[in-house]
């Protein structure tokens, strides 16, 4: 392994900057890679960056869910088909990037052109280098997973000669050199690099673009973390230096011009202009390549080394893969109502080949309902890849127009690992909505990204009437069988119990690793409880709004409550679902605490009888319901068990342990005559009590199954009677699951 510093580090401070950089994992018999000059201008780890040279502000590091609307001018304000773009197009990138895949390289070349939107002149820029994550264990994204007991996905560790980096070799404006320095905007390690701030010799002036030449170097890490290599395969994601986003006042909560230029955290991702792509890539021949947009010519052939052109307008990201052992290309289309016709290609490897064809359909059934759901696919391509063995962590990605999949070995249908497959396939495309055409800013607002789009999908399998079988198919055979609600499963991964942190939290700022999983599921669950209030048809309406307004812009949290609430008529509800889950994390727990239906019988004591008070005993009254009875059973012989002679007082006493819920209570008696009412305040506890002529049969809180935020569901029924019928199920199921494996065991 290479460890490679920055092209600007001098050879002259080697040593100095290994010991600084052995917390980088850096070793004094670690060489630099020979292969540009460095830039006399580039800053060194250990410079300190001096202040900016316009004083343009960053977005502090503590940023979170917005709550200010934005203007409606906010981006260009809202794009519509009477616009010659489909994006306000901010920056624009050409590159040419040549892979080794033998020693797992890329060298490259970029034009980077910027228009500055603010009406003050900038001097200095913020752009990231992402890659510099996986440069050693110094860096924010590997010090959270150990000083914060941070995981990311399968966890895998980086052993020696695993780890990868971006460096710059140069930086030039119109000519001139461009100094840079590692700067940290969220107060991270010094160690950390993935931040750099530019301080342009030529400020840009209001409403002007400037270009910039950099020439950079890559070694890619060994897969992890949505890019690197494994074998011949090669996921190249956050690849090249990527400007940041200035922010304009009345956008995404900014008062102020501002730069949101986040540090690369161990559990964010990324946040972007729309612009426009142009990319060259160079690989061996033999090599399969797919990437983000469309491949505009032939590729071309020099000295057994294949060029290919990508082009791709209105996006704000660009990712590739090349493989010299992918499989051939399996193609469908997709042709909907106001999209393009969408050619969708799978890429694979041998070992997956039964991966590729329900990966086409998952992938195409979620262009499909993404389409009629929110709104029409606006791409002409879209590519899944599906990655080799023992690169799982490459799999399950997004990137414009481009994903990467799971990967199932021995797939068959109805089974966990079909599941996983469609599954990871519709996440990923719908990504390309909320993290892609609506560019999400997911360092801070992780919950319009991942969040919202768990919900979408979950949505999607839900229509689809696709389940989960957890049990395998061998032990279906033998009559067990299992079938689990996707909305009902994803409450289990909600933080429901103790809810730590807001779902509108920022991605770092979190107490634990949970409480960042609990993005996708918290988030899921509190939408569908929302939708259940505001309905279902309203909800879609609410969001086909939302893609509209805000597609091809940047929108906050609070301009998604906005639209919820402009659409549904129901400011309360959406107000109050809001504060209680999105800006705080507020426990739900209401439960039935005490159901009885007892006989209201006469009572021992004296009353007023024509002017006389008359004594009534114990011992006459217990005769006379005596008496009673018989009467009835002799008048009724057919009655029903506990029918008699006298009513029934029927009490419920509800208990709130959390947030306010709006519930519904439903008693059921013995006649089949029902009592239904609302228990929609505030209040800790409730009573309700009936007297009717029947005993009650049952109790039951949220009977249609709208709050899935509710902790147990379990306490929300109640019957008179034991009710054995699902302990039985169950323990007939697990005990037929003992015998099997038993019986496995002594053939052994």
């Amino acid at each position: 392994m290479h460890f490679l510093f920055p092209r600007g580090l001098q050879r002259a401070v080697l040593a100095v900057a290994c010991v600084s950089a052995l917390l980088t994992g850096c070793s004094s018999d670690k060489k630099i890679t020979d292969a540009v000059a460095p830039s006399p201008l580039a800053a060194s780890v250990n410079t300190p960056a001096p202040p900016s040279l316009d004083g343009i502000a960053l977005a502090p590091p503590n940023a979170r869910a917005v709550a200010v609307s934005s203007a409606p001018t906010a981006w260009g304000g809202e794009r519509t088909d009477a616009q010659a773009t489909l994006s306000d197009r901010v920056v624009q990138y050409d590159i040419a990037a040549t892979l080794d895949p033998i020693k797992h390289t890329i060298a490259g070349n970029e034009k980077l052109t910027w228009r500055n939107r603010s009406n003050v002149p900038v001097r200095s820029i913020y752009v990231h280098l992402y890659l510099n994550a996986f440069e050693g264990s110094g860096s924010t994204f590997y010090t959270e997973r150990k000083t914060r007991g941070f995981t990311f996905r399968s966890d895998v560790e980086t052993e020696d000669g695993d780890w990868g980096h971006i460096e710059l070799n140069s930086v030039s404006q119109g000519g001139a050199a461009v100094p840079w320095y590692f700067v940290h905007p969220d107060e991270g390690p010094d160690t950390d690099h993935t931040v750099v701030r530019m301080d342009l010799p030529t400020a840009v002036a209001p409403g002007k673009s400037t270009t910039l030449d950099i020439g950079f170097f890559n070694q890619l890490p060994r897969v992890v973390a949505r890019t690197g290599y494994f074998g011949t395969f090669h996921l190249v994601g956050q690849w090249f230096p990527k400007i940041a986003v200035l922010e304009l006042p009345g956008e995404r909560g900014a008062t102020q011009p501002r730069w949101n230029a986040h540090e690369m955290h161990l559990h964010s991702e990324f946040y972007a202009d729309f612009g426009s792509y142009d990319v060259k890539i160079t690989v061996p021949k033999g090599y399969t390549v797919g990437a983000t947009g469309e491949e505009t010519s032939p590729a071309t052939e020099k000295d057994g080394q294949i060029t290919h052109r990508f082009v791709q307008n209105d996006v704000h990201d660009f990712a590739w893969t090349a493989d010299n052992r992918t499989a051939p290309v399996v193609e469908g289309t997709y042709n909907g109502a106001g999209s393009p016709v969408v050619t969708v290609k799978v890429l694979f490897p041998p070992e997956y080949a039964d991966n590729a064809q329900p990966a086409l359909k998952a992938a195409i059934d979620s262009l499909a309902y993404f389409s009629q759901t929110l709104g029409p696919y606006p791409y002409k391509t879209l590519t899944v890849v599906i990655p080799p063995f023992n690169a799982g962590e490459a799999g399950g990605m997004e990137y414009p127009t481009f994903i990467t999949a799971d990967s199932v070995k021995d797939l068959k249908p109805d089974t966990t690992g079909s599941y996983l497959l469609d599954f990871v396939t519709i996440h990923e495309f719908g990504h390309g909505y909320f993290y892609g055409i609506l560019a999400s800013n997911e360092f801070e607002e992780p919950m319009l990204d991942e969040g919202l789009n768990q919900y979408w999908d979950l949505r999607m399998l839900r229509e689809r009437g696709q389940a989960i079988h957890p049990i395998p198919l061998a032990l279906r055979k033998l009559g067990m069988d299992l079938k689990l609600d996707v909305f009902s499963i994803e409450r289990a991964g909600a933080d429901i119990r103790e809810p730590s942190d807001a779902v509108g939290n920022n991605s770092w700022d979190r107490y634990s690793s949970r409480g960042y999983s609990s993005v996708y599921s918290r988030t899921a669950t509190t939408m569908h409880d929302l939708e259940e209030r505001l309905g279902k048809d309203v909800t879609e309406k609410a969001f086909k709004a939302y893609y509209k307004r805000w597609k091809f812009r940047h929108p906050s949290i609070a301009d998604l409550r906005d639209v919820l609430i402009e659409v549904s008529g129901k400011r309360d509800v959406v107000e109050t679902v809001f504060a209680q889950q999105v800006y705080n994390a507020t426990r739900v727990d209401d439960r039935i605490e005490k159901f009885t239906s007892i006989e209201e019988l006469p009572q021992a004591g004296t009353a007023n009888v024509n002017g006389s008070w008359v004594e009534e005993t114990e011992k006459q009254v217990k005769k006379r319901i005596s008496a009673l009875r018989k009467e009835f059973k002799k008048a009724h012989p057919d009655a029903a068990k506990d029918s008699g002679p006298f009513a029934y007082r029927t009490t419920v006493n509800l208990r709130r342990r959390g947030a306010p819920m709006p519930q519904e209570l439903v008693v059921k008696f013995a006649d089949g005559s029902t009592e239904a009412v609302p228990w929609d305040n505030t209040s800790r506890w409730e009573r309700f009590s009936w007297v009717k002529p029947v005993k009650a049969i049952s109790a039951e809180l949220d009977g249609k199954r709208q709050n899935f935020l509710d902790f147990s569901k379990i306490d929300d029924s109640s019957t008179i009677e034991a009710d054995r019928s699902a302990s039985t199920r169950w323990s007939t199921q697990i005990a037929a699951l003992a015998q099997l494996i038993l019986s496995l065991v002594v053939t052994l």
